[in-house]
């Protein structure tokens, strides 16, 4: 008889994940994520069991959450190192990793913790090097011998976003020129109102967009306001939410008088005109880019944070009823007798695995972008090339980025390895590559965490019976469920994000990546078979096949189905890549895990285990994602009426290879449900301490 394969002995720690989500070798970030983590753990888990979300207002116990993120280190972590940060280098992992370690605890403190990134977020991307230095510099924690205290930033957009499918132009508050004397700088006049602002009890700095409301004004813009302008800053009345209560939110008024020199990015003068160097939708388009990754993976670190404790109220079900004695299997494993509850949990925790594994290759993908990004646009910026030369000039790299991911699609030694090294080299090449990725990984990350993780939340509150709608449940599971329907909301709701998945899906580099995907999980799987890599290979070509059919076909009534305004058509296929991409990721960090994990002086011998039972999430998760697929696909294929009898047999017989490349995926949910009954967990939760 074969020997029964190793499973996880304990749930992962930080050596699995540091390996997993690759900062093993950053000892910036791993400091970070201890100091995010004694902060989650102790103040925020105190102030959650003391009651603290029961109220609106925004008291002194939550107010002390400021000094914290300042002590450990959260608020230097969002600046650069010049001036007070602590992260050398990009940073979208880095705060990516303490969203995740505060939101493990309670969103609401998450967010109050990113809010002041955001806030600053326009001035960070695309302000002046006189705009970034002095309020990065100001909303750094005081140092020892300073007399000074923070600025605490605020953002307020409350119009479209970019990819919405309105017009972004359309911005309720307006600018205006207040005075503006010969030879002196410009005075403007901001009148603005928000709704649903984070961190107004305490912001002292608000970047706001605004439109022009003056002729002397040629676009609009987002501009820097200050509580010390001469007029109106009305902080308002606290929104009355019903969750995220440890993050402050008002509904403000603004009316303001501010130099010109606030226009973020800054501005020329035009034959009598001001003309800001860049509008307000560009600047949020380069902002929200990024901060939505943090957000999807505040719900991946609910997901995540709820196993161990529907594990110990499982297993301790009917501990100290009478007859059930210590040593037989209903006072060990008590509700874990039953295969329902080990399979439900199993399904939670593959979804937080996969959840957390495309938000932090998302969050990696966006620091490799960065430095790219900012040097090739400096170099066409320099050379004047803006616009539809910028486009031109691009054509090129794309179509170097094609073939460069065809090359890797070959195995290794059918490559022409010295065309490979050059492209790969090539800057223009790495950006139009890394940019088509994450303008899909990013909105993927926010659909795909937030919406279908919230609706999982719900199977893990339910896996606590009634217990989990008290206020003394385990882990604040039903406040981790409630938190998540907001956060679904945060940064545009999912209608944004299959909007903008629906738009950029369609880019041929992000098209060829799929197809280098689907060659590489071909190739893994014929080294390593029986893990469901096919299966998800499978999904992806059934994905790629039905694209193609829908940009080639009308329905019944002959309306094109590609069609920018068919939501019924173009959403459900955004919803479909992004089941596959969270799948993709998890078993990427998997194998990272696989590869690198042996060479651990810790973990090395365990580490075995950890990928079995790994592998078998990742294998039940695929097999949910590629149904998804299948279900989607179908549906589109016939439900319009548009295929031909050709067309039909070929989605059959792709459909027919994903179904039966299923093979063995719910043996692998066995395993992992088996494993959830075996694996170690701490005698009590670690907070609240």
């Amino acid at each position: 008889m074969s020997e029964t394969p190793q499973t996880m002995t304990m749930l992962p720690g930080d050596e699995i994940r540091q390996i997993m989500w690759r900062y093993a070798d950053r000892y910036d970030i791993q400091m970070a994520v201890m100091g995010a983590r004694s902060v989650a753990r102790g103040l925020v888990a105190r102030l959650v069991a003391d009651g603290e979300r029961a109220t609106h207002e925004w008291t002194e116990a939550k107010n002390s959450l400021y000094q914290a993120f300042d002590e450990s280190g959260i608020t230097a972590a969002g600046l650069d190192m010049e001036y007070g940060g602590i992260i050398e280098g990009p940073r979208n992992l880095a705060l990516s990793l303490l969203a995740f370690e505060l939101s493990w605890v309670d969103g609401g403190a998450s967010t109050t913790s990113l809010i002041n990134n955001l806030g600053l977020g326009p001035i960070v991307e695309k302000g002046t090097p006189e705009q970034r230095e002095k309020y990065m510099r100001a909303c750094a924690p005081a140092q020892p011998g300073e007399d000074r205290k923070p600025l605490r930033a605020a953002f307020a957009l409350t119009e479209p976003l970019p990819y919405v499918g309105v017009d972004t132009g359309v911005v309720s508050g307006r600018v205006t020129v207040a005075k503006w004397e010969e030879g002196e700088e410009p005075i403007l006049h901001v009148e603005k109102r928000g709704r649903f602002l984070t961190n107004m009890a305490v912001a002292n700095v608000l970047t706001a967009a605004v439109d022009t409301g003056d002729p002397r004004i040629k676009s609009s813009c987002m501009v820097i306001l200050e509580d010390t302008d001469p007029g109106v800053f009305d902080r308002g009345a606290p929104t009355l939410k019903m969750v995220h209560q440890l993050s402050n939110t008002h509904d403000p008024i603004f009316s303001l008088d501010v130099p010109a020199s606030r226009i973020v990015g800054g501005y020329t003068i035009k034959d009598g005109v001001i003309v800001p160097n860049l509008t307000h939708s560009e600047i949020i388009e380069a902002v929200f880019s990024r901060t939505r990754v943090a957000v999807g993976l505040m719900t991946a670190a609910k997901l995540l944070s709820a196993v161990e404790p529907v594990i110990r109220y499982h297993r301790e079900r009917y501990r100290g009823a009478a007859g059930i004695e210590a040593g037989t299997p209903r006072y060990d494993q008590g509700i874990q007798m039953k295969e329902d509850a080990t399979q439900r949990l199993a399904d939670v925790w593959a979804t937080g695995e996969a959840a957390a594994s495309l938000g932090f290759e998302t969050a990696r993908a966006f620091d490799a972008l960065t430095p790219v990004e900012n040097q090739v646009l400096a170099d066409f910026a320099a050379q004047g090339i803006t616009g539809r030369a910028l486009m031109r000039a691009l054509r090129k790299p794309q179509a170097d980025a094609i073939e460069l991911l065809d090359q890797l699609s070959k195995p290794a030694a059918e490559r022409d390895a010295a065309r490979v090294a050059a492209l790969q080299a090539d800057p223009l090449v790495q950006y139009v590559w890394l940019s088509a990725l994450c303008n899909v990984l990013c909105p993927a990350t926010k659909l795909w965490d937030t919406g279908y993780g919230a609706n999982m939340l719900r199977e893990a509150v339910s896996l606590m019976g009634g217990y989990g709608i008290t206020e003394d449940c385990p882990g604040f599971l039903f406040y981790k469920w409630t938190d998540a329907q907001l956060e679904a909301t945060y940064e545009g709701p999912e209608v944004v994000q299959r909007r903008q998945i629906s738009v950029t899906m369609n880019n041929e580099v992000f098209l060829a990546q799929v197809a280098q995907w689907m060659a590489e999980l071909r190739q893994q799987n014929a080294a390593a078979p029986g893990n469901g890599l096919d299966t998800l290979a499978e999904g992806f070509a059934l994905w790629r096949w039905t694209r193609d059919f829908i940009h080639a076909s009308k329905d019944a009534e002959g309306r094109p189905l590609s069609q920018s305004q068919r939501h019924g058509v173009l959403f459900p296929m955004a919803d479909a890549i992004s089941w596959l991409l969270a799948a993709r990721s998890l078993v990427a960090d998997i194998q990272e895990l696989a590869a690198k994990g042996p060479e651990h002086p810790v973990v090395g011998s365990e580490i075995a285990g950890y990928v079995n039972t790994f592998t078998d999430l990742a294998h039940m998760q695929i097999a949910r994602a590629v149904g998804e697929t299948c279900r989607i696909c179908g549906e589109l294929v016939y439900g319009y009426g548009a295929a031909t009898a050709e067309q039909s047999a070929e989605f059959q017989a792709l459909r027919a290879k994903a179904d039966i490349a299923m093979a063995g995926a719910r043996l692998a949910k066995d395993r992992a449900a088996r494993a959830l009954v075996h694996v170690m967990i701490p005698e009590a939760l670690d907070y609240p301490q």
